[in-house]
């Protein structure tokens, strides 16, 4: 993955002709007027000012393709560059290495391994929450890292500002547990989650950077004896103590990024590290009255996931499922837990709760926190079992079709096919389809989810004589539906009528659940609506309620 700098003549990592050699085609650059404001910046890298015009560096051709614009942000370790590539007409993001110079030959090495395993690390996990590697450049015997440029603000950026809600923290929370979950599945421990690397794109997009003090299972460490890595006040309690962490370690450090953006303040900040390294080590956070007020659900996930020892805190599976469901439109937190298989946020809570109690001495005789989290969780289960679904919908018996319930709007009209139901609303402006399917199918629910986005970004079919136009299509894996993996795929669209030169007519959005069972059978839930405004709104409500009612038969 390196591209040797001053080099100009060779090919690049990728294969591509360096600049001045004709090309067969032109990638897609980054939207025309569009400025970025943050570049996925890595350890200890600030978000700064463009470069003055005549900054040292800007203008230099790095690898012999990529064009320094101007600088992003620095800090100790390396300053972070946008930069364009010549070679497929895109700006990225370049990080520059720049040591202190009283480091010797070997400390120097040291730091420039680490940073070509910051871009191995990154670049062997594949989630859409994790930031891109383009290219490792060597120059003058550094290596230049080359990632995608990521347009909008850090975490930490927008709590400059403000705190967040509940369910816009859940949102952030979601994304960057799957991309936790994703790198532990590789063997890859974070170590640094705080907000600052925590990215919020554009189209909602959350993004987690910095894997420069990534711990990789099976490689050797490259911290010196004695030297401390990571942020003090979102270190887990083991890695202070020098213990052995896990993914669990991970987790905790999200459960203070979470209770900071609802709460506001960082709950073991001190006035120096020692002692906020101290404060992690014994003392209790204040209660996230905030965050309980807003949602009971996700009031005790922080408190669990703050437990002081790992063994104890929530699995990624449980804190997901969790995030998902505090992150649902209130009405969906409220509905009813009628199916006895179902499973909630508040359930696993209290059920995780019931089980310490029964095992661990210390939840059986320790604070009296436990026992009220524990009837706070009972309290809302009894509450929500008693709800109903939102006014006006009704369920909608489909096994005869394609093996399915769900709830519908009453006042949507129902059209019937093979294996096929569709409900449309008086006004045409939301359909929801559901189908059953067991021909060319392409492999799990991801796989499948990724097929049709890539027909949708193939110009497909909207009708008879429309196709679509001026796609934007992305799959989110990180989806639980009955207790199985499934995927959804949000695609934003123009029609293009038969015989039209473009697009034509106002932007349309799709949302759809994908769901393969281990016999090769799928199932999708689309919901078509408008791209914008309330009724886009509306529409996501449709969709998030309809999946949530789903049930399918034969998973």
């Amino acid at each position: 993955m390196t591209n040797q700098g001053d080099r100009s003549g060779e090919p690049t990592s990728y294969g591509l002709q360096p600049p001045g050699v004709p090309q067969q085609g032109r990638a897609q650059g980054v939207p025309a007027g569009y400025e970025p404001t943050q570049a996925a910046v890595q350890p200890d890298v600030a978000q700064g000012p463009a470069a003055a015009e005549g900054e040292p560096g800007v203008e230099r051709l790095v690898g012999g393709r990529y064009r320094l614009m101007s600088r992003l942000g620095h800090g100790g370790m390396g300053t972070v560059w946008r930069a364009h590539d010549e070679v497929v007409d895109r700006d990225v993001a370049v990080k520059e290495p720049r040591l202190p110079g009283h480091l010797v030959e070997r400390e120097r090495q040291t730091m420039y391994e680490r940073m070509r395993r910051e871009a191995r690390t990154a670049a062997r996990i594949e989630h859409p929450s994790v930031v891109t590697i383009h290219d490792v450049v060597i120059e003058n015997g550094q290596p230049w890292i080359v990632m995608e440029l990521v347009q909008g603000r850090s975490l930490a950026d927008v709590l400059q500002e403000g705190t967040v809600d509940v369910r816009e923290a859940a949102r952030i929370g979601l994304a960057v547990a799957g991309a936790l979950d994703a790198a532990h599945g590789k063997g890859v421990l974070h170590r640094d989650v705080k907000p600052d690397n925590v990215l919020l794109g554009r189209y909602d997009r959350v993004v987690l950077s910095d894997f420069g003090i990534a711990q990789v299972q099976g490689e050797q460490g490259l911290t010196e004896t004695g030297a401390f890595v990571g942020s003090p006040e979102f270190v887990a309690p083991e890695r202070v103590l020098g213990q052995r962490p896990g993914p669990e370690s991970d987790l905790w450090s999200l459960g203070v990024v979470l209770y900071a953006a609802t709460e506001g303040v960082s709950p073991f900040r001190r006035s120096n590290s020692p002692a906020t390294l101290q404060a992690v080590l014994s003392a209790e956070p204040q209660r996230p009255t905030r965050a309980l007020s807003s949602s009971g659900a996700f009031g005790m996930l922080l408190t669990r996931l703050l437990n002081k020892e790992p063994g104890l805190r929530p699995d990624a599976q449980e804190v997901r499922q969790t995030l998902m469901d505090v992150a649902r439109p209130p009405q969906q937190q409220l509905k009813a837990v009628r199916d006895p298989a179902a499973d909630n946020a508040v359930r696993r809570m209290a059920r995780g709760y019931g089980a310490r109690m029964r095992t661990s001495r210390a939840w059986q005789f320790g604070t009296g926190g436990a026992v009220v989290a524990l009837a706070a969780a009972v309290t809302l289960l009894l509450v929500l079992t008693g709800e109903r679904l939102p006014d006006g919908w009704k369920t909608r018996d489909e096994s005869k079709r394609v093996g399915a319930t769900l709830a519908v709007p009453g006042d949507f009209e129902r059209s019937a096919k093979q294996n096929e139901v569709t409900f449309t609303d008086p006004g045409d402006d939301f359909t929801i389809q559901l189908t059953r399917s067991a021909e060319n199918i392409k492999g799990n629910s991801l796989e499948e989810a990724n097929s049709w986005k890539d027909y949708y970004e193939d110009g497909a079919e909207v009708q008879y004589s429309d196709t679509m136009g001026r796609v934007r299509s992305a799959v989110e894996d990180e989806v639980v539906h009955q207790g199985k993996k499934a995927a959804i795929v949000r695609t934003t669209y123009k029609e293009v009528p038969d015989g039209a030169s473009g697009p034509q007519g106002p932007y349309l959005r799709r949302h759809e659940l994908v769901y393969v069972n281990p016999d090769d059978e799928r199932w999708r839930l689309v919901v078509d609506m408008p791209a914008r405004g309330g009724d886009r709104k509306e529409g996501e409500r449709i969709f998030e309620e309809a999946v949530k009612t789903l049930k399918i038969k034969e998973l």
